[in-house]
């Protein structure tokens, strides 16, 4: 499936760098010269691979870059940061741009494919699935969340609640809408915050019945608190982006009404982050 392999290209957190002898400005021009090899051979993954390493060097990368990033983001279905990286590739590069045209044709077909995915969320609601909504008592106040915590400070609160929202709405491959409650989730998440950071926990099972679990430092500094989120697989996940690149960081169930109340309370823990005092 795509959404398995596109996990190296918007999980770059999770990518364990390779080593490289050759200078960053030649490693650079090596990969790119990779990526588009991949992408004429219409390997996605392979290229999704090489543009996740290109993401790590501390160099300046070429125009291209964006347009291949925004190429494979479309093959996989990723159009929020598709459209994010050919718009910055025409923007960069403008008319005399050696991928010019494509990148607008592009930009109009990835349009296209959320328009398609809007209509299909919208067809779903009209059906009248269930969705869980989250309010805690009077209008999800910190105040109110210390109390209903008994936590003893705002951060604490607000920690307290971001990780009884990430349970609630853990991801799961089953489409099912009524889950036992011992059933265990195929992705959950768990954050702590520290001075300066956020720490996420991600525990994965994997296909063999085992667990992997990866811990991630998000540093606050110098980053927009505000997240973006959104459901566009006609409700199945929900993804809470990475402030840091706009690339899909949280993976959540469908619940869209959790999610907004999970963004909304991780960005005021990011603020209050920024601001220790």
């Amino acid at each position: 499936m795509k959404s398995r392999w596109m996990g190296v290209v918007v999980g770059g957190m999770l990518f364990t760098q390779l080593a490289w002898a050759l200078p960053p400005e030649h490693e650079t021009r090596r990969l790119m010269l990779a990526v588009e090899k991949a992408v004429e051979n219409k390997q996605w993954g392979e290229a999704g691979e090489y543009l996740n390493r290109l993401q790590t060097l501390d160099t300046k990368k070429p125009d291209a870059y964006a347009f291949y990033r925004g190429r494979v983001m479309y093959e996989a279905g990723h159009y929020n940061e598709a459209m994010a990286a050919l718009e910055a590739y025409v923007t960069q590069a403008g008319e005399k741009g050696e991928h010019y045209t494509e990148a607008l044709e592009l930009i109009t077909a990835v349009e296209q494919a959320r328009k398609k995915e809007g209509d299909v969320a919208d067809a779903a609601k009209s059906q009248g699935e269930p969705v869980a909504k989250i309010e805690p008592a009077g209008g999800n106040s910190v105040e109110e969340l210390q109390k209903l915590y008994l936590a003893d400070t705002p951060r604490e609160a607000l920690e307290r609640h971001a990780n009884s929202l990430l349970s609630q709405n853990a991801w799961r491959a089953s489409n099912d809408r009524v889950l036992r409650a011992n059933a265990t989730p195929d992705v959950v998440y768990q954050v702590s915050a520290e001075t300066g950071a956020l720490q996420v926990q991600e525990t994965r099972k994997l296909d063999d019945g085992r667990s992997e679990v990866v811990a991630t430092r998000l540093p606050v500094y110098g980053i927009n608190p505000l997240l973006k989120w959104d459901c566009p697989d006609s409700g199945h996940t929900c993804w809470i982006y990475d402030p840091r690149d706009g690339s899909r960081w949280l993976k959540l169930g469908g619940q869209a009404d959790t999610t907004r109340a999970l963004a909304r309370t991780l960005s005021d823990l990011i603020r209050r982050l920024q601001s220790p005092s």
